[in-house]
């Protein structure tokens, strides 16, 4: 009985040994598997993207005047205030009119003179010398007369605002500022400084879109209507200037805006924003691209313009690639993955 006993103790281990044979074979290679990342991936494709350029700009006038009278005078009364809309040719201002009054008396008087001078010279009582003077001191009187009313009736050169008064009526205006500023605002306009790189691909009437701070909801269209001649030294930017109608008045001079240029079309391949990640320590992006043996690789790209939750790359992701989307914590250059 002992030596049965053993036998099947014998027999049993064997058994034993066998079974703890068979689990070191075949745990790990479940273990491997159910540790692989999984991910998800999307085929990426090449579409038309517009190449465009955004700016930071201050809206300007179109135009902007500074109405005052070319010599010190009193001011006799002013006709409008700050923020009030004027028309061109609208009374703004009178001066004193005691000079203005004394030099239409003075022309008056030289133009009848005139007038009877040229008369006698047609009738041989005198000389074309003393006519020739009569008539300089007519047109003279005449010159003075007429710049004397230009300065002392004060009109609006253009179609704008009064954005400001520095003297009240009564004052004695001292050429130290001007009585008014008007500032034209439909229309208004922007300078851009477009790099020079992208000097060659802009033409005056190009369409632009401006976005501006005091209304983040609306965007609004202009146009290229003047393009500088020279490139900046300092900035190798050229300066642009956009033309917005703004027929409803809401741009006013000194917002900040933002001028979105276009500067045609490009095929580029685009891919959701949540595949781009960017590189710790530095300033650069990539993605991971699945290959055919279910393995990643790590490709560094270069990003164009983003559209909404996707991004242009102009470098490093060719059309057709499957680039992972979720997932990405795990991955290294070269691991095998598992596609959900």
């Amino acid at each position: 009985m002992k030596t049965v006993y053993r036998s099947m103790m014998i027999a049993g281990m064997v058994v034993l040994a066998a079974s703890c044979g068979q689990n070191k074979n075949t745990a790990p290679k479940q273990a491997v598997a159910d540790e692989l990342p999984a991910v998800s991936v999307v085929q990426v494709e090449a579409r038309d993207v517009e190449n465009v350029g955004n700016y930071t700009s201050t809206v300007l006038p179109y135009a902007k005047n500074n109405i005052a009278p070319q010599s010190p005078n009193r001011i006799s009364s002013i006709k409008v205030e700050i923020g009030d809309f004027v028309k061109e040719g609208q009374l703004l201002a009178e001066m004193d009119k005691v000079q203005l009054l004394q030099a239409e008396l003075q022309m008056k008087n030289n133009e009848s003179e005139f007038n009877r001078i040229k008369g006698l010279y047609e009738a041989g009582a005198v000389s074309k010398s003393d006519m020739e003077a009569m008539e300089l001191g007519y047109k003279v009187s005449k010159t003075s007369y007429e710049n004397l009313l230009e300065n002392s009736v004060l009109r609006s050169p253009i179609t704008g605002v009064i954005t400001a008064r520095n003297y009240d009526e009564g004052d004695m205006f001292s050429l130290q500022a001007p009585i008014f500023t008007v500032e034209q605002i439909t229309p208004v306009k922007l300078l851009v400084a477009v790099s020079e790189a992208d000097y060659t691909r802009i033409d005056k009437g190009d369409a632009v879109k401006i976005k501006a701070a005091a209304f983040p909801d609306r965007t609004f269209s202009g146009k290229i209507t003047r393009i500088y001649p020279t490139v900046d030294q300092a900035t190798h930017t050229v300066t642009v200037e956009v033309c917005v109608d703004n027929k409803d008045r809401l741009l006013r001079p000194g917002m900040y805006a933002k001028v979105e240029v276009t500067f045609g079309m490009n095929h580029s391949v685009v891919v959701p924003d949540i595949a781009v990640i960017k590189q710790a320590g530095s300033g650069e992006r990539f993605v991971y691209i699945l290959n055919n043996d279910d393995t990643v690789s790590y490709q560094k790209v270069e990003l164009g313009r983003r559209i909404g939750y996707e991004y242009e790359i102009l470098s490093g992701v060719p059309a057709g690639a499957k680039v992972v989307t979720e997932g990405q914590i795990r991955l290294k250059d070269g691991v095998k993955v598992v596609v959900k």
